[in-house]
Parts: C-alpha cells; structure tokens; sequence
C-alpha cells in the first residue's frame, strides 16, 4: 500500500513537472492562436530572440502594460498597447478571439484593449517578428506585410524602429506618427508628436500639441535638410511617394544593427544605437540641440546661426522688425520694397536649413535658370530653389510669403542653397553671399587675361618657394608669436585640429599639428613675463596677459618650476584641447617648448573667470538671469560635447567656477584640461589612486574610492548650477541649519521653498515657475548614486524645454557634511590616495 502511495505521489508531481514544463515552452514561443493566452508574468518570444512582448510597469508605477521590449534591454520599450488604459493589478492577460481580434483582458475579464479587426480570418495567429513588429495573419498565408490583418507598426508610440513607417497610409486612411510618453513612469500620450508633413516636399515635424515645436528641412530626394550625416551613415533614409503611401522610413546598412529614434517627453529626438561591447545605448544625435533648432526662434525672415553672439541676424535686404530689441529678436521686415520692374536680383544663401514649406509652389520639370525666371517675373515670388539636388537634376521650388526657419548649419547637416530675391539698391560689395548673376557671368572675363595667366603661375610658384623657405626657417627656430594672426586661428568653432602621423609610427603615436612658438617672441609679447601683465596663478603657474603686434591680446600660461604638476598634464591639455574645438571650450592657439620652459598660449578672455563676478557682492550684480541662464546653457552644452560629440569622450574632472571663462559678451567657456581624461568607446568608468580636482565640486564615489566616469561630470555641473542661481559657494557655506551648498538646496527644495535659493540680486529677475525647474536639475545631478544622475544629453534636453516633466530627485551626496569654513573635506579616502589639495587650477582668473 505505502508503495504504491509512493508511485502515485511521484507520478503526480511528474505529471505537474512535465506541465509546466510544457506551457512554459509554449508561452516561450513567438505565436498565439485561438484558445491560447499569456498571462501576466509570461512573454512571446521573437524566434531570433530579439523582441520580448509581456506586461510590465514603466518606472515607479504600479500598473500593468501590454508591450514590446528589446530582450537585451528590458527597459526599452518600443510599443504599447494599452498606454491610456492601464491594467490595476497583475491579473491582465491577453488572448485572440476565433474570428482574428487580440484582447487585451483585466482581472474581471473585462476589455481594456482591442486591435478592431473588422475582417474575420478562418485561421488567425499572432505572431511577434524579429523586426519588432506585432502582427495577426492567417495562419495559412505567406510571412509579408500585404497578408497581415493588423500590426503594431500601424500604430507606432514614441519610438521608431527599423522598417516602420512615419507618414500615412493613402490607401487605408489612416497616419502613423510618434507619441511621446507622458513621463518615465506614465506611457499615456504626452504632449509632443513627430510627424511627416506632407506638402508638395516632405518634412519632418515635432508638434507641441498643436504648434510647431521643430523641424527639419525638407526631404529634396535625398535627404532631409539640417540632419546631420553621422546618422546616415549608420541607415539608408526612404520616402515613398505613390497612389497607396506617402511615407518615411529607414533600413540599416548592416542588418545586425540595432537601432532606433525616439521621441523623448521633452520634445527632443534621439538616434540611438546598441553597444554590444557595453550592453548600452549610444547616443549619436539629437535635436533640437540648441535654441536655434526651435521652430521660428529669430522670425520671419532672418538666419539663426548659434555660433555667432547675437544669434538672430537678418537676411540681405531685411531690417529688424520694429518689436524686437536687444533682450527680443521679433524678425524682420524689407528694408526697401521689390523694384518687380526688372530691378531685383538675387543673392546665393549657403549651408543652410532652408525655410519653412508654408506658402510655395513646385514644378518638378524646371531648370535652375528657368525657375529663377519665373520667381523674378512674380513679384510675390521671395525666393527660390533647384528642388532636386540629387544629382543635379530639374526640379523648381518657389516661396511667396515671409521665409520662417531659416538656419545655418555645418557642411555635415544636410544643408542646401537658397536664392533670395532682393531690391538692387541692397546689394554691395562687401556681401557675405553672392549674386547668382554674377555667378551667371563667371567666365567671361577678357581674352587679354589669356597673356598674364603663364605670368601669374609662375609668380606663384616662385612666391611659394619662397613662402616655404622662411616658414621651414622660422620653424626651426619656432614661429613668431608677435606675428601670429589670432582671427586665423579662431575662425571656425567646430573644425577640430588635424593629427599627423610622422613616418614609421603607428595611429596611437599620431601627434597634434599646433604652432610652436619661440620663447624670445613669447618673452615679449608679454613684456619680458612682467608682473603687471600677470592675470593670476594656479596649480600650473603664472597666467600672463600678452599684447600682439596687431593688438590682439592672448593668455600665456608658464608652467612654474615649483609647480606639482609638470610635462604630462602640459601635454595631456595641449593635445585635448588642440583636438577639441567648441564655441564653448577655450582655445589653444599654440604651445613653447624651449629648454626648462614649458608654456601654452590660449585665446584671451576679457571678463576673466566666472567666480570673479559670482562670488563678489558688487560684481555678481552684473550677472542678471539672463546671462545666468546663458552661461549654464553654455557649460552644459561644452560637457555634452565633449561627451558625446567630440571625436574622443573627454571626463574633464575638474569643473568649477573658476575654471570657467567668460569672453567679452559674457559666454562661457570651459578651461583647464591638464586632469582631464579620455574615455574609449567602450569605456563606461575608470578607477585612480590619485585623486585630483577641487573639494565640494567632488562627486563621492570619485572623492572616496576614486572611481569616475561622464556622472563625476554631472555632479560637478549641478553643483555650479547650484552656485550660479544662489550666487553662494558650496564650500565654505553657513546657514544655521544646513551643511553646505547641497544640503542647503534639499531642504528648500523638500519644504517646497525652492525659490528662497535665488541669489538676493535677482529679486523679481527669475519667473516663480523657472527658478525651482532649475533647482529640480541642479538637485537630479548632484544624487549620491551616479546611476541616478542624468546624462549630459538629458540634461541639455531639460534646459532647453520648459515643458517637459522633472522625476524628483534623491537626497545629495555630502548632504550631511559638514564644512570646516572652506577647508578641505573631512571625508575618509583610502590610504593609497593622493590628494592635490589645493586644486589643480591650470588656468586661474585673467
């Protein structure tokens, strides 16, 4: 009896096994047919394990979704079904009913989502593919798109992936766009949508509700104008323009690749793409990525160029609109009325985004000279285009109305070429941009030229021998620094120096092309290094101000012999900075290497160091909130350069107040490389025995253990933000019942007193609904855990839109420290390490 009590015990729970075991293979499986189900906990798998759909619960949410992630990353949620219904409890499933429809079902088994399939099939499945797609077929038809009954790609939610589609489907009647997600923790519809407006071009559109919020230029055959070109090297772009569709999609180069864009709740886009080396997700572009990338930011009829200080500027023949001022670019209006009698010409505007497609006409059969024809025998006619640039080809596009959106970009961001029509009068010799009749006339000039051509050739080529002879013998001895022309060498913010290779050496020995000075014309350019010229003194050494034979002024940094640092951070900051070029990161125009000395030469900037003026109590005055929010913008905008965008990712690890420059306008610049380091492509963090920078700017896993990475940045910047708008140091701060800076913020920000950290000088300067956003961010870069601090990529998106939703932040690192009245931190490090107290300051205030 007991034996077979025995058998039948064990027979039971093998039969429970082999069950279990059987249903967990099933619900493993890519598909769902009638009578079969997932409950909540299973998943479908897509059969190259790929794409994983279950229920999930985004963020600190309780409740349940429908969704599909990337098996790899989890929290990469690429489709919802029920974003605006979701599912209270874990009890939700979903099944496919006889007649084909997907049921997304609650606890109560009542309908909270339906895919609306009004045709019946006789043998539904549902299938998850490896494309990400979610689709119901009959079971008994081939595996293409034109079978498919319904698919989740029809009704895209913030993320497009590989093969979806933006646009609409002419045939069904129906458009496909994103959505942003409400929050991080709520995937309802939030405020902002991407889509492809269809007029006589295509272009790509970000929506805030309903008004524009950014937009690319339009598509001209081959790419979309202001995208930059790093994406496109990564994925084919695809328009299709037929009786069925008019529509954006975009294939990868290289199948395995897994990419995809996303529209965050801020209104920004993103390019992203997998690291497998990392197991994380790169980020290669962005946008809009700066005020200029907002819709209509300087008006009608003007050029956004983000590299110049006043940043708005009319177009040729165009004068500012009588409502703008020095605070408010409100566009521009003719400056002279259209001649339309045969005296108007037209200018060539270059290397830009071209205008809004609001009032236009196109003829596609159109040459460039015929098209120019007609736009000048209509006086409504602003300005013209060759509309297909693909290869040169015919193609005739017309504006009639104001020209909105217009700026100017890279060689690299898809730019095009616009011809503005302009009144005779307008035009002189001095014109940045040229005539296209002039262009026309090129040519022509006269046979008499023909005579002087061998002449001038071999002028040239004697000139050059002779240019080279002096040039080889001023560098033996190193170039004439009283000579150098600095407006040559600032005259491009974004074109980062060459390296050259010297023969026989590998990549990795590459060396910087940067002039080389001689120490006689440094001596006296800064009159013999006198102490009147001297600007201050860091952990480097003296910083003197020196004066060119054409009067420019430049920095001249010595390295002192007493100094702790030496010959490798000299050369570790000449190399950084000669590779990276930003308006926003100080420029290196040359170094002097001569016996003992060791010099660097940067640009000079006039208003000295940030903290000369932040931290003074007359002086600070001068920084009212709009060149407050400037500078922040600015510094963030240099970290997420050198980030993200720079050739090589650059930790600075030592960002502070001091180390930020400002010029005679009052941008910001960021200095002192010599503690700097580069990051490999795959490299997330790094660990140091010797620790580096400046206490109170310290995130602690770097202060404690050495550890650092991208967020010991981010720390720093939330600090200085902090700083900036409270206009108080962190170190060496004093309130009764706050320990510093930091644990100053939390508990106005906690007690819901944000406001009370606005600097005394800008009473009624900040807006009530501004200031705490900005605390918000200060505070989410500042949290005691990396991982929890944004990236410089997200923190810029939340500078740039006031719209966008804030998480709330976790309490700050060293919230609880308290300061010895500016002296140095009392926290406990590791033996091993050693500490450069005094800061390690290259470039101290000018």
């Amino acid at each position: 009896m007991e034996k077979n009590l025995t058998f039948f015990f064990f027979f039971y729970c093998f039969s429970i096994f082999i069950f279990f075991t059987n249903i967990h293979l099933l619900l493993a499986a890519d598909t769902i047919t009638p009578g079969g189900f997932i409950q909540d906990g299973d998943k479908l798998v897509s059969s190259a394990q790929r794409f994983e759909l279950g229920f999930f619960s985004p963020g600190q949410s309780k409740s349940r979704y429908l969704g599909v992630w990337y098996k790899q990353s989890p929290e990469k949620v690429v489709w919802v079904a029920n974003r605006n219904n979701p599912i209270p409890d874990s009890n939700g499933s979903l099944a496919i009913s006889d007649d084909g429809n997907l049921l997304l079902l609650n606890g109560l088994k009542g309908v909270i989502w339906s895919s609306n399939i009004s045709r019946k099939l006789e043998n539904p499945v549902a299938q998850l593919l490896d494309n990400g797609n979610f689709i119901v077929k009959d079971n008994f038809s081939s595996n293409v798109s034109e079978s498919y009954l319904w698919q989740s790609f029809d009704s895209p939610t913030d993320i497009l992936l590989p093969e979806m589609k933006l646009g609409r489907n002419l045939k069904a009647g129906f458009d496909m766009y994103l959505t942003a997600w409400r929050s991080a923790d709520d995937p309802s519809y939030g405020d902002f949508t991407l889509k492809l407006d269809i007029h006589l071009l295509s272009e790509m559109v970000i929506y805030n509700r309903s008004v524009k919020f950014a937009r690319t230029g339009p598509w001209n055959g081959a790419f979309y104008g202001g995208i930059p070109t790093k994406p496109n090297l990564l994925f084919v772009p695809i328009v299709v323009n037929n009786q069925d569709e008019y529509t954006y999609r975009y294939e990868s180069f290289n199948n395995p690749i897994v990419m995809l864009l996303k529209l965050n709740n801020s209104g920004m886009i993103q390019w992203q793409v997998w690291n497998e080396r990392t197991t994380g997700w790169d980020v290669v572009y962005i946008a809009p990525e700066d005020l200029c990338g907002h819709y209509r930011h300087c008006g009608a009829n003007s050029v956004c160029d983000i590299d110049k200080t006043q940043i708005c500027e009319c177009l040729k023949g165009f004068a500012p609109n009588s409502q703008s001022n020095q605070t408010s670019f409100n566009g521009c209006v003719r400056h002279s009325q259209l001649d339309c009698k045969g005296g108007d010409e037209f200018i060539k505007l270059d290397g830009i985004k071209l205008a809004d497609l609001i009032d236009v006409s196109l003829n596609e059969s159109m040459s460039l000279a015929e098209c120019e024809a007609k736009c000048l025998n209509n006086c409504s006619c602003q300005a013209y285009i060759n509309s297909n640039v693909t290869g040169g080809g015919s193609g005739c596009l017309m504006w009639f109305g104001d020209l909105i959106d217009i700026r100017k970009l890279v060689e690299n961001r898809g730019t095009q070429d616009i011809f503005i029509r302009v009144p005779a009068s307008e035009l002189g010799t001095n014109s940045s941009v040229q005539s296209s009749t002039d262009n026309k006339n090129k040519g022509n000039g006269k046979p008499i030229w023909t005579i002087f051509i061998p002449i001038l050739t071999l002028a040239m080529v004697i000139l050059g021998f002779i240019v080279t002879y002096v040039r080889r013998s001023i560098r033996s001895k190193g170039e004439d620094l009283l000579q150098f022309d600095v407006s040559m060498g600032l005259d491009d913010d974004h074109a980062e120096l060459t390296e050259v290779k010297k023969p026989g050496e590998s990549r990795s020995r590459k060396e910087v092309k940067l002039p080389l000075f001689s120490f006689a014309s440094v001596s006296a350019a800064t009159e013999n290094f006198s102490s009147t010229n001297m600007l201050g003194e860091g952990g480097f050494g003296p910083v003197y101000k020196g004066t060119l034979l054409k009067g420019d002024q430049i920095a001249v940094k010595r390295l002192s012999k007493r100094s702790g640092q030496g010959w490798e951070e000299l050369k570790n900051e000449a190399i950084l900075i000669a590779k990276l070029q930003h308006k926003n990161l100080v420029r290196l125009l040359g170094c002097c290497i001569e016996q003992d000395e060791k010099i660097l030469i940067y640009e000079y900037m006039s208003n000295k160091s940030l903290d000369i003026f932040l931290f003074d109590p007359e002086k600070r005055k001068l920084l009212d909130w709009t060149i407050r929010v400037r500078i922040i913008e600015g510094i963030a905008q240099g970290l997420l350069y050198l980030h993200e965008y720079s050739r090589l990712r650059i930790i600075h690890r030592d960002l502070k107040a001091s180390n930020i420059l400002l010029d005679k306008d009052m941008n910001p610049k960021i200095s002192d490389f010599g503690m700097a380091r580069i990051f490999g492509g795959d490299e997330l963090q790094a660990n140091t025995q010797r620790i580096v920078g400046t206490y109170g700017y310290m995130p602690p896993e770097y202060a404690l253990e050495g550890v650092f990475s991208i967020k010991s940045d981010v720390f720093s910047f939330g600090v200085l933000l902090l700083e900036i708008i409270s206009g108080k140091k962190n170190t060496g701060f004093y309130q009764a019942e706050s320990v510093n800076l930091l644990g100053y913020a939390w508990d106005k920000w906690t007690n819901d007193r944000a406001l009370d950290m606005m600097d005394p000088v800008l009473e009624d300067a900040a807006s009530e609904h501004i200031l705490p956003r900005y605390v918000n961010i200060g505070l989410l870069c500042v949290q005691e855990n990396a991982e929890d601090r944004p990236s410089m990529c997200d923190v810029v998106s939340m500078l740039m839109n006031e719209t966008a939703t804030l998480s709330s932040p976790k309490q700050p690192a060293f919230a609880h420290v308290r300061s010895q009245g500016g002296s140095r931190s009392s926290v406990t490090r590791p033996e091993n390490c050693s500490v450069n107290d005094i800061t390690v300051t290259i470039m101290e205030p000018r």
